[in-house]
């Protein structure tokens, strides 16, 4: 399908899973033929097995609120789990386990503890930004996107500072294909990685915490909650699934937004000058960022029995995949979705952080992290210039970015 028309291809021969698509951008084509003529699309062959395709914001929205229907389990992409994998994270489980494990480490996040961090965040922001070279080529992706998102993982573990690309280069290894284009070879490379250096760092980590008075890290929180203070010795694999989740989590949507925040305004110059003209805009600016990135590209249900979904017939066991990017792009919800408008009446009216239950519990920090730099980008720089068209990665979930060169002028 790369490389083809969409309308080339017959619809029974969709298959939107084929990384190159979001590699090459090209995917919403397709998307936008999937939403007028077979909204809820079946695929009876992919290499990750026969699926179903949800492509409609309403659609999509009625999986997300039907849980009993649609459930979490075993995985919340369209990849099963490796070999049977018992690293469960609270993401990929259904209630009660997940709302209990949930609840546990929300504090984190909680509106109090966000308004503590901001000024941590602005300070960190703001020392970035002072030390990148004006008038030079440099990849912003590494300097600024990388490196903030390493900084806010490192605090919200409580990880030792000097070690925080480890945690962005973890959430790489887990997220990644394995092959020439990726950071590992092969799905053994990823666990040795894993074995290797995740796991050993993390329950040194909880060793640590749980001998220590509760904090508001998310170890520490793990650590001492009631549903969970036993998860390390009793259930590992459950622990170290959860740290990923977390990991990911925190590293996916932040960093490729302020990478993508870049990428749109430089599209949409006008809309660049509207924001700095009026930096008050910042506030609309980036829920418009999260909506027209969509960091993660769908999310994963398994129909637990036969329903209808929108006239299709959805058997137990199938896989249910809500494609967030195309629900995102529904121009029978969202008004002219494929223009970037930073002062939207509604910007917060998008999928990027799923909907119900399972909704991005980060959300607000997400969006916090990527207003604070965008404020001190503005004090700053005149323009953040895109010199060349970005690199994007090779993956079906995460839709972001390698490499990003930029120019900075200065004010």
């Amino acid at each position: 399908m790369v490389g083809k028309d969409p309308y080339d291809v017959a619809l029974e021969d969709y298959d939107l899973t084929q990384r190159e698509l979001f590699q090459s951008d090209t995917v919403c084509g397709f998307f936008d033929r999937m939403r007028k003529e077979d909204p809820v699309h079946y695929c009876k062959d992919s290499k990750f097995g026969p699926y179903w395709s949800i492509t409609k914001f309403d659609d999509i929205m009625a999986v997300e609120g039907n849980p009993e229907v649609y459930s979490s389990e075993p995985s919340i992409s369209i990849m099963d789990p490796l070999g049977g994998s018992e690293m469960s994270m609270f993401i990929a489980r259904d209630e009660p386990v997940h709302g209990q494990q949930r609840k546990t480490v929300q504090g984190s996040v909680a509106p109090k503890n966000l308004a503590n961090m901001e000024a941590l965040i602005r300070e960190r922001a703001g020392k970035i930004l002072d030390e990148l070279p004006i008038g030079e080529t440099f990849n912003w992706v590494d300097k600024v996107s990388i490196e903030l998102t390493g900084q806010m993982l490192a605090t919200l573990f409580d990880f030792p500072f000097e070690d925080r690309r480890k945690l962005t280069y973890w959430s790489d290894v887990v997220t990644a294909v394995p092959g020439p284009q990726s950071i590992v070879s092969s799905y053994d490379e990823t666990q040795s990685i894993l074995q290797t250096e995740l796991v050993p760092a993390f329950f040194k980590l909880w060793t640590e915490r749980v001998n220590q008075p509760p904090q508001f890290d998310l170890i520490s929180m793990l650590a001492h909650g009631e549903d969970t203070k036993n998860m390390a010795t009793e259930r590992p694999m459950e622990y170290l699934g959860n740290l990923i989740l977390l990991i990911v989590g925190g590293n996916d949507t932040t960093r490729n937004s302020i990478s993508g925040s870049v990428l749109f305004l430089n599209e949409n110059p006008d809309q660049y000058q509207k924001l700095r003209d009026d930096p008050e805009l910042v506030t609309k600016f980036v829920p418009e960022v999260i909506r027209y990135q969509t960091p993660l590209t769908h999310m994963r249900r398994t129909a637990t029995q036969d329903t209808v979904l929108n006239g299709k017939h959805i058997k137990k066991g199938d896989k249910v995949i809500m494609w967030y990017l195309s629900g995102n792009r529904d121009e029978e919800v969202i008004d002219r979705p494929y223009e970037f408008i930073i002062d939207r009446d509604r910007p917060r009216h998008h999928l990027s952080f799923g909907f119900g239950i399972h909704r991005c519990m980060g959300n607000r920090l997400a969006e916090m992290q990527l207003r604070v730099v965008w404020q001190e980008i503005l004090k700053r720089f005149e323009k953040v210039e895109l010199m060349a068209q970005p690199s994007r990665t090779y993956s079906n979930f995460i839709r972001g970015y390698v490499d990003m060169p930029v120019r900075l002028h200065a004010k």
